[in-house]
Order: C-alpha cells, then sequence, then structure tokens
C-alpha cells in the first residue's frame, strides 16, 4: 500500500518575494497523508496534553468546542512544493490549551488518530504561532484535511500540522516523528529550505 494519497493537482504559477524558496502557489488544497483518513466520530474524540506517565489536561469535544477560539489568516508551506495564502482557519490557540500547565519540558511530540506523529520544540507551539483548528474557510474542516480538528503550525513546513490530533506528549529530549524518522528535516522552516535531514 502506497503511504501517499493521489490526486496532487494544480497548476504552478511564478514564485515571487512572497514565498519561500522553491515554493509555487496553488488554488486548490492539495491532500497528502501517511495513510489512510481516519474518520473520528466526535463522541469519542478528545485530546490531551500528557507528560509522563501524567495527564495534565484533557478535553472531549464539547469541552473542546466551549474554549475561546481565534480565526487566524495564514499562508501553508507543504515540503512538496506548493503553498497556499492568506487561508483562513477557527482554531483554539495552543496557548489557551497550556494555560496553567506547568512543565520544564522543553519538547513535544504530537499523535495523531491513525497513529501519525511529528515533533516540535514546545517554543514553537505557544506565542500565537500554533491552534487546534476545527474550521477552514468558514467550513467544519473535513476529514481528508484533517477533520475533526487538526494542529496548524503555519510558520514551519505543512507536515508539521498533525492532522486529527488527539494527544501532545511533553518531552525532556527530541525524540523524532513520523516524517522526521525517514529522513524529513527535524525543524522544518520552510524560509530556509529545510526539506530533509542535511537541509
Amino acid at each position: 500500500m502506497a503511504i501517499t494519497s493521489p490526486g496532487f493537482s494544480g497548476r504552478r504559477v511564478p514564485t515571487d518575494s512572497t514565498l519561500p524558496p522553491g515554493q509555487y502557489l496553488t488554488a486548490g488544497f492539495p491532500v497528502l497523508s501517511a495513510g489512510p483518513t481516519p474518520y473520528v466520530p466526535l463522541e469519542k474524540w478528545e485530546l490531551t496534553i500528557e507528560e509522563g506517565a501524567d495527564v495534565l489536561r484533557r478535553w472531549d469535544w464539547n469541552s473542546f468546542r466551549s474554549l475561546p477560539t481565534d480565526t487566524p489568516t495564514v499562508d501553508l508551506h507543504c515540503v512538496t512544493g506548493w503553498s497556499k495564502l492568506g487561508t483562513s482557519w477557527e482554531g483554539v490557540s495552543l496557548d489557551t490549551l497550556f494555560a496553567g500547565v506547568k512543565t520544564d519540558a522543553p519538547f513535544a511530540l504530537v499523535y495523531s488518530y491513525g497513529d501519525y506523529s511529528t515533533n516540535l520544540p514546545l517554543q514553537d507551539l505557544l506565542n500565537k504561532q500554533a491552534w487546534i483548528a476545527f474550521r477552514f474557510e468558514g467550513a467544519d474542516l473535513e476529514p481528508e484535511h484533517g477533520g475533526p480538528a487538526r494542529l496548524l503550525v503555519p510558520h514551519l513546513y505543512l507536515w508539521k500540522s498533525a492532522k486529527w490530533v488527539r494527544r501532545i506528549r511533553l518531552m525532556s529530549r527530541d525524540v523524532p516523528g513520523f516524517w522526521e524518522a525517514f529522513g524529513y528535516h527535524n525543524y522544518g522552516d520552510p524560509w530556509r529550505e529545510q526539506r530533509y535531514r542535511g537541509d
């Protein structure tokens, strides 16, 4: 079974200074996944923040949706080369989710329904840089794009914005996630073209 989804499309247009190096604009929203799309019933959905054996926070869908939300407009940059500018989302800031959480852990490993994971420095999830998003362009987030809720970290390549998010594990040391273990860059800054290990 292939580990990528079919259906990449979109006409390439010339890049300009608003795009990171090596990127092109797309009008669509291509889908790339590391496996089949999981369909998570809202009554079974949950999100946790964990450290070691401790669950520091837990939300079901209703308690998550009762949290204050933001409506960021951000640019998306995929490691495969496409960019989509000015996308509109609604979600809960990680600053809201981490309010009152006390930790010295500098790293996070974010897990998805479907067994995908990605690693990030905790500082890249805070200070209005990241959200758990549940709406895109005014509509509920479709499963193919990570619905019912996905991580959104727009300053990094899109593989760092884990779809179908379910758990954030705080760690004292960095551990590679799914694509990082297959040779993708550990950090993934599109402006520095950090696509693969060694970039």
